[in-house]
């Protein structure tokens, strides 16, 4: 099955994505999971050439969404891995990716990250880049790395002896860039020196901050302006047609009518709710006759009881004494508690979402979030709208059962959860794609005019 030909979800000069050489720029997306990465820099204009992960599932969801693209299922510490991300990325523009970095909060006594046993992906990443000399690279982790005392490490190993400019990153807020998530992530861009152009820097909306949900009392939350010009923030959020900022009714109201407990995982496009927003608009453009991944998860008696008592924006604090018992029915499920009530481990199970807000960073478990209004919680084609995924984006799984190199246990579904969950927000991606292209234009136009 081949998905539709992408439509463009930014507007950009003609010029911008053709490098100066009049073709199209071209991208690998390293550790890149489902692709979120890829399909940003795919909106932009980008050619995708190649993804590489280590995930079968992720490999499968990749290989179907990017058939133009070489998919390369492996670890890249395998030299047989290595030798084919090389091979098929000789003369490619930008190098993209976010390997898993596991030290950086442990470095002690001056010792460098990059020569930490743990950080081994993280210095495969940097050798490729070394390896491969694209014109710009982008390397994409958890904004926590910033307090952690690492960022001028990072910025020096990317460097690569002065081969690249590399300046240090502030983090960004997904929300900045139009996708109805708080998700924040550090990114640091890398332009070849020999380019002479400085690297791009990322500037958002700043909704992010001008704008909270807060709790007014048990049971009542409202969306909050915080400083000068929130106000204009709020307008924008309220207005459906304003892609600037988007609310999580204004991603996922027009798939308000699939039930919990729903086996079936396609459903006719035509039969779904006319788009309510711009932004339902924007995902269902291109998208096929059929919208996938819109199963739902089976639900407790004891959480639809508990649901029905949360408001939106809502979690367990708001709920009275009575239903903080373990089991409210009888029904025993799950694993017990000695006390017999529910414990800390249980506190981010019982959250609703907000119509009115952007919704916080989504994790790869299905019961993260919980509908606004329904009693369920939220199919994987939810899931995606709200990290900004388009609906001809789906989600699949390998179809080999069991156990099998890469794989990590949980199943089908929470794979797909799970891809979802771990992925870069398109739309943050197409953002930066954005910048990257007009620098690396520019540079191109530079050399071509000297």
């Amino acid at each position: 099955m081949r998905t539709s030909k992408p439509e463009p979800l930014f507007e950009l000069p003609p010029a911008s994505s053709s490098g100066g050489e009049g073709r199209p720029l071209t991208m690998i997306d390293l550790f890149s999971g489902a692709g979120g990465l890829s399909e940003g820099f795919r909106q932009q204009g980008f050619q995708v050439v190649l993804g590489s992960d280590v995930d079968p599932d992720a490999c499968a969801t990749y290989k179907l969404n990017f058939p133009e693209a070489t998919t390369v299922c492996g670890d890249v510490r395998d030299p047989a891995i290595k030798r084919q991300i090389l091979d098929a990325s000789s003369g490619v523009d930008v190098v993209a990716g976010g390997p898993p970095c596991q030290a950086f909060s442990q470095v002690r006594n001056h010792s460098r990250i990059i020569d930490d046993p743990r950080n081994s992906l993280y210095r495969e990443f940097v050798d490729l880049v070394n390896q491969i000399r694209p014109k710009a690279f982008v390397m994409e982790n958890v904004p926590g790395m910033a307090q952690m005392g690492v960022v001028e490490q990072v910025v020096e190993d990317l460097e690569l002896g002065g081969l690249y400019r590399v300046e240090p990153p502030a983090p960004v807020d997904a929300v900045d860039f139009g996708v109805p998530q708080t998700r924040k992530r550090i990114v640091f861009l890398g332009i070849r020196a020999d380019l002479d152009v400085s690297p791009p820097t990322l500037a958002g909306s700043g909704a992010s901050a001008a704008l909270s949900l807060v709790r007014r009392g048990k049971g009542y939350y409202a969306v909050e302006q915080r400083g000068h010009g929130s106000s204009d923030y709020a307008e924008m959020l309220n207005d459906p047609k304003d892609l600037t900022i988007v609310s999580v009714e204004q991603a996922i109201s027009d798939l308000r009518g699939l039930e919990a407990g729903r086996r079936a995982d396609e459903v006719e496009s035509k039969e779904l709710r006319r788009p309510q927003s711009a932004y339902q608009r924007l995902m269902r453009s291109g998208a096929a006759k059929v919208t996938r991944n819109v199963s739902v998860p089976r639900i407790n008696q004891d959480t639809v009881t508990r649901l029905s008592n949360i408001p939106p924006g809502g979690n367990h604090r708001d709920l009275a004494e009575e239903f903080l018992a373990r089991y409210i029915s009888g029904q025993k499920w799950g694993p017990s508690t000695d006390s017999g009530r529910l414990v800390r481990a249980h506190f981010y199970a019982y959250r609703r979402l907000h119509p009115s807000m952007w919704a916080w960073t989504l994790n790869t478990k299905a019961d993260c979030a919980y509908h606004y209004n329904a009693h369920r919680a939220l199919s994987v084609r939810e899931f995606a709208r709200i990290q900004s995924f388009p609906d001809r984006f789906v989600f699949t799984s390998d179809p080999t059962r069991g156990n099998i190199p890469g794989r990590i246990d949980g199943g089908p579904t929470h794979s797909r959860y799970r891809q979802v969950g771990n992925a870069v927000p398109p739309l943050l991606a197409a953002a930066i794609a954005r910048e990257v292209a007009e620098v690396v234009w520019k540079a191109c136009r530079g050399t071509s005019a000297t």
